[in-house]
């Protein structure tokens, strides 16, 4: 069980508002920082070029498939999508938003304040939604999810520790997802000189997150990598995270169990990508489903483009044409995934993301 903070307890006022007399996490502020496109607080000035950026980078990539492919073909397959198959594509995407529930439930169960699953499955929902829409390493989704659980009276040392084992996990599981395929790549001949220089930028940006929080907490009051702070506007965020009791870290088995449930979320994502080809008729290797889904996220993520407009799309049109598949079955493919993993998703996403927020 997680051990009480007692700096934290002996300054109440730290979690409450005495005006109103409920709890406000300590993270709120942060939260702030890394939203404020859906908060609508801020200058506005740095999400906006973000977004422009997405945008001019997705209409290149629309420009580009239309000088080499066939809109008209790339339609066509998307119509004749087969509905059973897109069926099983939407079971596969609400499995993903219960393994986001799993992780939080397993970890506050190891800390010894469980919740039942059902209530922490729309968490999972906006913790997906927030993670796509707020690129940083899994950060902005999973500070959604710990203020919410302060705000339902889970201990705030308890909700900091459950959130930096997930964090840490989600950081383990990416990372493991794309070593292996560019493992895949290699045993099929298929890795290049810039494959290899993406992995190794990727391993440094997740890499580091870690090692910033693990930093604070070593070296107090000290930035370690400063850069990396200023860069993604989370300095608050790291404090927060460097404030979170690492009990639960000390449980192999949990770590365990709770990494596997964000490596379940990968793999489902993958699935929906070939249940995706298997509606349209054109069904690639499962190797190169994977992999290609796993090198297109890890593109969008170093982008750090909102939603990884432009970016996820030609990373996974390019390696599924690179891997033998036309432009259009990927083109077709690539769009329908992204109809289940985010358009299909966006209402209820925005929803609970601003229900959350609305309550800081």
């Amino acid at each position: 069980m997680v051990r009480a903070n007692r700096k934290t307890n002996n300054n109440p006022k730290d979690f409450l508002l005495a005006s109103e007399g409920k709890f406000v996490p300590p993270v709120a502020t942060g939260l702030v920082k890394i939203a404020p496109v859906l908060l609508g607080k801020g200058s506005g000035v740095r999400p906006l070029v973000s977004w422009v950026i997405g945008l001019l980078a997705f209409l290149a990539f629309i420009l580009a498939f239309l000088h080499f492919g066939s809109l008209g073909r790339t339609i066509e397959l998307a119509r004749s999508a087969r509905p059973a198959w897109l069926l099983l594509a939407v079971f596969a995407q609400a499995a993903t938003y219960v393994c986001a529930a799993l992780v939080w439930r397993q970890a506050l169960r190891g800390a010894g304040h469980p919740r039942p699953l059902r209530t922490l499955v729309p968490f999972g929902i906006a913790k997906l939604f927030a993670d796509q829409v707020l690129p940083s390493g899994g950060i902005s989704g999973t500070m959604l999810v710990v203020s919410g659980l302060i705000r339902r009276r889970v201990p705030p040392e308890v909700a900091m520790a459950a959130m930096l084992a997930g964090m840490l996990s989600y950081d383990f599981a990416y990372l493991v997802v794309v070593l292996a395929s560019a493992g895949i790549l290699w045993l099929h001949n298929r890795a290049n000189f810039a494959l290899f220089i993406g992995v190794a930028v990727f391993a440094v940006i997740t890499i580091s997150i870690p090692t910033a929080v693990f930093g604070l907490k070593r070296w107090g009051d000290r930035q370690p990598i400063p850069w990396l702070s200023r860069l993604l506007g989370m300095t608050t965020l790291f404090r927060a995270l460097a404030e979170a009791p690492t009990d639960l870290l000390h449980n192999p088995g949990l770590l365990i169990q709770i990494a596997g449930f964000q490596l379940g979320i990968f793999m489902l994502d993958a699935l929906t990508l070939w249940l995706a080809f298997n509606s349209i008729g054109d069904v690639p290797e499962i190797w190169v489903v994977f992999v290609s889904f796993v090198i297109a996220s890890m593109v969008s993520t170093i982008g750090a483009i909102p939603i990884g407009l432009g970016t996820f799309e030609a990373g996974s049109v390019g390696m599924l044409i690179f891997l033998g598949v036309s432009i259009e079955a990927a083109l077709a493919g690539t769009l329908l995934l992204r109809a289940f993993t985010f358009w299909l998703p966006m209402l209820p996403g925005i929803w609970l993301v601003r229900r959350e927020i609305g309550r800081l």
